[in-house]
């Protein structure tokens, strides 16, 4: 039983996301994430170190289940919603201590700025324009508040908002001044925080950049704090830009379907979270009929993750 699971290991991608432990009456023992779900898996059957209360389980693992995502985050936020709707009996808290946040953008003139809040309201699609759209924007939610508030510290350092407000006195005029910031700016800094919020390639690549060049002007001055902590928040704005759609602020609901090797998937997403996952056998006719119930816009996840399902029965 444990032979044949662990044969299974090397047939997982080197990829983010989750995986399920099962015994061999189909029951889940364990769920977790994984940076790459091949490794991590393959760890069970390796030293355990100080996971050595696992042992037990991990003899009696029959079945890997596991889902690839499309990056760290998501494998997040995915974990976290799976244990909050079901937890088995070897996990011992629901999903990891990341706090979801949410980012408030304002283009008032009087206060313009990006904040983090734990406001739970639906975020705005697509970047502002100077026309009706209501103030302030809300973007998220987002795993880890430290680390957001890091990525937030790097948008400021960029994309210096809060100088473009009106009326500045003291200190902040004359630093608005040596950044050469002024009202004028506002409505650009807006648009481009606001697509590198939305995750728009473009806006995110030539935000990276100039934090990059940032980074290495400040190694080639021997200033290696500073480049230290531009480092730190590259890795932030990658977490906080990177795909995520396991877990939406809205309230939408659906089924999704994928099927590939006559093992059909189920996904329930309950209020814009994908909070259950389910396979079993199914014939390719049922399988048509189900698969053309679900969004198109989660056909290349549900698909992706049936193949490795296929893939991973042994």
């Amino acid at each position: 039983m444990e032979t044949a699971a662990r044969a299974c290991v090397a047939r997982l991608p080197a990829a983010p996301g989750v995986y399920r432990f099962r015994d061999d009456r189909g029951r889940a023992l364990y769920v977790g994430r994984a940076t790459q779900l091949r490794r991590r898996v393959a760890s069970y059957w390796g030293d355990l170190r100080d996971r050595r209360h696992l042992s037990r389980m991990v003899a009696r693992i029959a079945r890997v289940e596991a889902l690839a995502c499309d990056s760290e985050h998501e494998a997040a936020w995915l974990e976290r919603n799976l244990l909050e709707r079901s937890m088995p009996p070897w996990n011992r808290t629901a999903g990891g201590q990341e706090v979801p946040v949410y980012l408030r953008l304002d283009a008032r003139p009087a206060a313009p700025g990006l904040t983090v809040t734990h406001d739970h309201r639906a975020p705005s699609a697509g970047p502002p324009g100077a026309g009706d759209r209501p103030w302030p924007l809300h973007f998220g939610p987002y795993l880890g508040g430290d680390r957001v508030r890091l990525a937030v510290a790097a948008l400021h350092r960029v994309l210096p908002l809060a100088y473009a407000a009106t009326g500045l006195t003291g200190s902040r005029r004359d630093m608005a001044v040596t950044l050469g910031i002024r009202p004028a700016d506002r409505e650009r800094l807006v648009a481009t925080l606001a697509a590198v919020l939305a995750r728009e390639p473009a806006a995110v690549a030539g935000f990276r950049a100039e934090l990059e060049a940032r980074r290495e002007r400040a190694a080639r001055a021997l200033a290696f704090e500073l480049a230290g902590r531009l480092h730190a928040e590259l890795e932030a704005v990658d977490w906080l830009t990177s795909p995520q759609r396991v877990t939406l602020a809205s309230a939408a609901d659906t089924t999704v379907y994928g099927w590939a090797g006559g093992v059909l998937v189920r996904f329930e997403i309950r209020a814009g979270r994908l909070e259950t996952w389910t396979q079993r056998g199914c014939t390719n006719a049922t399988a048509r009929r189900l698969l053309a119930t679900s969004p198109p816009q989660w056909s290349d996840f549900a698909q992706r993750n049936a193949e490795l399902a296929a893939t991973l029965l042994c």
